[in-house]
């Protein structure tokens, strides 16, 4: 055994499910010539520091745990300065970036598409110099993630996440207090009071909204925003709902949706963000940055798909 495999667990992410398959998920990787060393997360921030002290000399890191313990992990690779390859079997509750990546939620599975897998490089983002996975976003459904109890989270898996989301959305509706912001995408200025706002690198937001695949690439080098205007009268709040329960925002003269690679914003310093799914202190300026390509996500190899056509005979496609 040569290669070395450090795996970073948070034991309590999600229905912990991921910890009774530990040891099997370790034999996955042993018998591919891993050598493992296995450290639990027993607070915020351990997955962090374990990258930090013990990641040099690593082949490979193993992320077990939630989004936000992946986002401790990844942060831990782009403030340490090293280029390790990271592989990541999702255990939390809603898993907005696994899902965005479209790994499997077998556990066993996924960990043998990582031991056979290769290396994709993917962006992460820099929020005033904070490292995040996939998402940094404001106002309603966004504050589901951190202000669930662990312990519903854990009874209730994803539901919990929409109940309060849902929620949270309809109390922000109710009280019809705008968010007032700018923000400059790649030198374009969005002015508006908005309901919610994310720049995100995923195709989930908050576990509720949804965008299509296509205009999300994990390795383009580009951020999405994403800007939903506060209604002003009851016939763009009944829009703004239908649109929402369709999951279509892309043709409501409410929506701004864009790709850019940097964004400066102005905004209330007491204006909450959420990171990952973490609680991020606001400020009055902010600098959000994309990291193009800033690590190596170790996924499963991808089967190449055989396009049968009587106009261009046999094709062979990586999809």
């Amino acid at each position: 055994m040569d290669k070395k495999l450090l795996i970073i667990m948070n034991p309590r992410s999600g229905t912990m499910r991921a910890n009774k398959h530990l040891t099997e998920i370790v034999e996955v990787f042993v018998e591919q010539g891993y050598l493992p060393t296995t450290l639990v997360t027993t607070k915020q921030g351990d997955g962090t520091e374990y990258v930090k002290e013990y990641g040099a000399g690593q082949d490979l890191i193993l992320c077990i745990g939630g989004d936000g313990t992946f986002n401790e992990v990844a942060s831990g690779i782009v403030e340490s300065g090293l280029r390790i390859p990271v592989g990541y079997i999702p255990a939390g509750s809603t898993n907005d970036f696994a899902n965005s990546l479209g790994l499997s939620r077998d556990v066993i599975l996924n960990a043998k598409g990582i031991a056979h897998g290769e290396k994709k490089p993917i962006d992460l983002g820099s929020f005033n110099g904070r490292p995040f996975s996939y998402i940094a976003s404001f106002g309603a459904f966004t504050k589901a993630s951190y202000a669930t109890p662990q312990s519903i989270k854990n009874s209730l898996g994803h539901l919990a996440y929409i109940l309060e989301g849902v929620k949270e959305g309809l109390t922000a509706l109710a009280s019809l207090k705008p968010i007032r912001m700018s923000i400059e995408a790649d030198g374009v200025l969005y002015e508006g009071d908005y309901l919610l706002g994310a720049v995100s690198n995923s195709t989930s937001i908050a576990g509720i909204l949804t965008l299509k695949r296509e205009y999300v690439d994990m390795s383009d080098g580009l951020f999405e925003l994403l800007l939903i205007q506060m209604p002003k009268d009851l016939l763009e709040l009944t829009e703004l709902l239908h649109m929402i329960s369709l999951q279509n925002f892309y043709e409501s003269n409410l929506i701004t949706f864009v790709n850019a690679k940097e964004f400066h914003i102005k905004a209330d310093k007491d204006l909450s963000w959420t990171l990952d799914g973490e609680y991020q202190e606001g400020a009055e300026d902010i600098v959000i940055r994309n990291m193009h390509n800033a690590i190596d996500l170790v996924m499963k190899k991808k089967e190449p798909v055989i396009i049968e056509s009587v106009w261009k005979g046999r094709e062979i496609r990586y999809e």
